[in-house]
């Protein structure tokens, strides 16, 4: 079973570049769409949406449309030489259904550039280090309610697009985050939403390890004993095999967090690497920007991840 290495960091953004943001998984309100291109405006970037991105599917309406115009819209973004980063508008469900149908030569063979979003893009992140060998960021979405209203989210998803030398340091929320287990490890990072990871395990375009690996989760509105489920699901299927460290964000809207980290002890505890708790990406208030696909070093006592280097180049 081979060992994660760092993937392809795409180029950073400068003033004036253009960015796509799509619609891969659920709908977007409209309002919060036109507040969240003004924010991207705000930066002096050049926001344009695909011709989908307010579609919404006609039978299932917690999808942003049909997949196949889901798919479409991200791979014409992607594969348009004028667009320099993809942002996705918001998470939800959808993403899973629509992954197989991007051609992923095509997508190659544009070249390395930025993708931002979180959630169900959780199987696109995966995707993107599988089939593209790419870098991705898991951050605020344009159309969220978290980043149109948090200004700490919002800057530090500038300085990673535009400045990424100024966020090599990633830091936990010191009141109320400690060292779930204590040590520093080095790996490469990886991760998302907890139930997308159990979800893609045997799927395509997905890794069934994380050895060597930084696995960062989250989850929102979940009961305990699903957390539970999932967790089991990756040690079940030897995901966490040879793993180097955890990291471990939010759990908005979950059981009451003193149970939550029961389990998380019980699951995670016996694994024998540093586990870093409660470090502020995810759902969650003035959400960090987390690179994945980057070598980085965690310090579980300290509450910092570094990275070896800027998540772009």
């Amino acid at each position: 079973m081979s060992t994660l290495t760092p993937l392809r960091r795409p180029p950073r953004l400068a003033p004036g570049a253009r960015v796509a943001v799509v619609a891969p998984s659920g709908p977007i309100p409209e309002d919060r769409l036109a507040a969240g291109l003004d924010v991207l405006r705000g930066w002096g970037l050049d926001p344009v949406t695909a011709p989908h991105v307010l579609d919404r599917h006609g039978a299932l309406g917690y999808l942003a449309g049909a997949d196949a115009d889901r798919a479409a819209d991200l791979q014409n973004a992607w594969c348009d030489p004028a667009v320099d980063a993809v942002i996705c508008a918001r998470g939800g469900y959808g993403a899973q259904r629509m992954v197989d149908a991007l051609d992923w030569e095509a997508m190659r063979a544009a070249g390395p550039k930025v993708l931002v979003g979180f959630s169900d893009i959780t199987a696109l992140h995966e995707a993107f280090a599988v089939r593209l060998d790419l870098v991705t960021l898991h951050g605020p979405m344009a159309a969220g309610a978290d980043f149109v209203k948090s200004a700490r989210a919002q800057e530090h998803l500038r300085a990673t697009l535009f400045d990424p030398e100024s966020v090599r340091t990633l830091r936990t929320d010191r009141s109320g985050g400690t060292a779930l287990v204590p040590g520093r490890a080095r790996g490469v990072t990886l991760g998302g939403c907890l139930s997308l990871i159990a979800g893609g395990i045997g799927t395509p375009h997905t890794r069934d390890s994380a050895r060597g690996g930084l696995l960062c989760l989250e989850d929102v509105g979940e009961e305990t004993y699903r957390l539970d489920r999932y967790l089991t699901q990756l040690l079940r299927a030897g995901l966490l095999d040879g793993v180097a460290g955890l990291v471990l964000g939010s759990w908005a809207e979950c059981d009451p967090y003193d149970e939550v980290r029961t389990l998380l002890v019980d699951r995670l505890g016996g694994l024998g690497v540093p586990v870093a708790e409660q470090f502020g990406f995810g759902h969650c208030e003035d959400a960090l920007t987390l690179p994945f696909g980057v070598a980085a070093e965690l310090d579980a006592d300290a509450g910092t991840l570094t990275l070896d280097e800027p998540a772009l180049s």
